[in-house]
């Protein structure tokens, strides 16, 4: 097991043990979204407890992080994973907010969620198998629960927080494209890519004579030089334009 699932496991029934003993201690950690500004430390409580009416919930959620949760963060690297996961449960709060804001939220399901989102993105074709049974694809898994959820949320929730999981979806889809933009591979790739070619000036490309430019290069500027006639100097690559500046007269 990865660390960062283990400590949340632990954090979990920890939490939920507390809440056991000290009743009155569902009511300090859940969330109201409409009293946040009041109650501001429920954003990060919430996700930490549980409804104390049965283990289902606890062990839904605690089961899922199980499954999904070791691949996720030995692929994402443990910083990367305990961020998303928290962001995931914090966008799941705040989406409450505008949906269910007088509602008192508990449980990990929203960063759960994250998780389980991450998971279908990474490896989009595992199968899962449904009640031990029933196979289908980590991808095709999300979808449905988007549109049972969704369902579900719209109809009137049934006592269940929908669109914490939803906002649990969208705070770790928003996380994993920031984290993919911001990573060492992406990075490089654009360096090696170097300027968007827009960026790059043509020059006054109508000026090219091109009796004066070598026949080992005319016909490649010929084609570009067409090329633009017909579509336009934006349909340039940067290697285009590179190119096609060397025969560019320059200004004196």
């Amino acid at each position: 097991m990865t660390p960062w699932v283990q400590r949340l496991l632990y954090a979990n029934i920890a939490v939920y043990l507390l809440q056991l003993s000290l009743p009155g201690m569902t009511r300090v950690l859940a969330l109201v979204p409409a009293a946040l500004l009041m109650r501001p430390w429920t954003i990060i409580t919430y996700m930490f407890a549980h409804s104390t009416f049965g283990l289902t919930h606890i062990l839904f959620n605690m089961f899922a992080l199980f499954i999904f949760g070791p691949r996720v963060e030995a692929r994402l690297g443990s910083a990367h994973f305990i961020r998303m996961y928290l962001i995931a449960g914090i966008t799941g709060g705040l989406l409450s907010l505008f949906f269910t804001p007088y509602a008192a939220i508990v449980g990990a399901s929203g960063a759960v969620f994250g998780v389980q989102l991450a998971f279908a993105m990474f490896y989009p074709r595992d199968k899962i198998l449904i009640w031990g049974i029933i196979p289908i694809e980590a991808r095709v898994l999300v979808i449905l629960m988007t549109l049972i959820t969704l369902y579900g949320g719209f109809k009137g929730g049934g006592g269940v927080a929908h669109f914490a999981h939803l906002g649990g979806y969208l705070g770790a889809f928003i996380y994993l494209k920031w984290a993919d933009k911001r990573s060492p591979s992406k990075q490089w790739q654009a360096k090696v890519a170097g300027p968007p070619p827009k960026t790059i000036p043509v020059g006054d490309w109508r000026s090219v004579n091109l009796s004066m430019v070598h026949e080992v290069n005319r016909d490649e500027v010929q084609r570009i030089l067409q090329k633009i006639e017909e579509k336009g100097e934006g349909s340039l690559t940067a290697q285009e334009r590179v190119f096609l500046g060397h025969f560019v007269p320059k200004q004196a």
